[in-house]
């Protein structure tokens, strides 16, 4: 029997997201100097025409160097409205150092909390990114990408949903439903304005999954001029589903932006995806999940799982050769990736897996 299965994306303007960006270009700032010393939480809220950061941090910490970064970035997602300017914004910076306590276990590069990280992959794309997620992400980077080359009467924030249908055995079958809701200049036709979104849409949707019964939904309350920040209060940590799988695989609840590379909500979710990734590319597995889990202050993860769709044993097998031949230590998987660098504005839009850039999406772990 086939069955429905659906994922969100949202746009680099969609508020969340804007304080999404602001963590990460403060972290990026923090890892310039590459120095494995420094640390960095920064938690983002952003409203109308306010910008207020908090959390701690330790290593070298310009204030107006913070300040022109939350402004560039506000700059660069192209807010430049009445009630959300980056020119006019009121910044308010609370960022603080670095809690003694928290720093015994992260000076020694034991796990910077506890917690439980997962990996997915599944072979239904090229990127091994489930399909619902995917699409979703394409849709709107495409609207974005379409309003930064000069079209006026899109907006910066905007939202996606995507609905597969799948066969019986697990397969993609079609896009049943597409939703879509963009945030648009006053002056547009609510017709018009659909017209050409869809027309968007369709450039980044593979025709073959597309027939006459699959519906779009394309702004279905009309009206959506006032976005963005100035519409809806936006937080860092708010989209952990987009940036990650769309809810195809579990979620152990840690968001990932204003990290640093200790905090394994961050770098140990890279590290099971590396892993899922590795095994669907190179062990032949439909799609694989792996969960680590791991003590505040403790350098060895807690657990590791492995589960494919091949079989207890392989599974077991896996997870064995996984033990013994990968650090899982946090200072293991900041080493493998290179991970005290300025990365991280990279990651925030359109999720965090699935871009061939990013050092956790490299193949080629197992070596036969």
């Amino acid at each position: 029997m086939s069955y429905l299965f659906t994922s969100e994306s949202v746009s680099e303007g969609h508020p969340d997201k804007v304080a999404d960006a602001i963590s990460d270009a403060v972290l990026d700032l923090m890892m310039r100097e590459q120095n494995p010393a420094y640390r960095c939480a920064c938690e983002t809220l952003v409203t109308t025409n306010q910008v207020v950061i908090a959390g701690e941090y330790k290593g070298i910490y310009n204030h107006l160097e913070v300040e022109n970064a939350v402004r560039r970035v506000v700059r660069d997602i192209g807010y430049e409205q009445d009630g959300f300017h980056w020119e006019t914004a009121d910044i308010k910076n609370l960022m603080h150092g670095q809690s003694a306590d928290i720093a015994l276990g992260t000076d020694t590069f034991g796990a910077g909390d506890q917690g439980l990280m997962f990996g997915y992959a599944i072979d239904e794309t090229s990127d091994l990114m489930p399909s619902a997620i995917y699409y979703s992400h394409k849709i709107v980077e495409r609207l974005t990408a379409v309003r930064k080359s000069g079209v006026a009467w899109l907006g910066p924030d905007a939202k996606s949903q995507v609905t597969m249908e799948y066969n019986d055995d697990g397969t993609v079958s079609r896009i049943a439903k597409i939703v879509c809701s963009t945030q648009h200049s006053a002056d547009i036709d609510i017709n018009d304005l659909r017209e050409q979104v869809k027309t968007i849409i369709d450039t980044v949707l593979p025709p073959t999954l597309i027939d006459a019964d699959t519906e779009y939904l394309i702004n279905p309350t009309g009206r959506f001029v006032i976005g963005g920040p100035d519409g809806d209060t936006g937080l860092t940590g708010r989209k952990i589903i987009v940036d990650t799988y769309g809810g195809y695989s579990p979620h152990g609840g840690g968001a990932f932006s204003g990290k640093d590379p200790t905090k394994v909500d961050r770098s140990a979710a890279y590290m099971a995806r590396y892993l899922a990734k590795n095994i669907v590319a190179s062990r032949g597995a439909h799609k694989a999940t792996v969960q680590i889990s791991y003590a505040i202050g403790v350098k060895e993860p807690t657990s590791l799982f492995v589960k494919t769709d091949k079989g207890i044993e392989f599974d077991n097998t896996i997870t064995q050769w996984i033990r013994e031949n990968v650090d899982l230590t946090p200072a293991g998987i900041i080493n493998r990736f290179e991970l005290f660098r300025p990365i991280y504005s990279e990651t925030t839009n359109y999720g965090h897996f699935g871009k061939a850039n990013l050092p956790w999406e490299t193949v080629g772990l197992f070596k036969d």
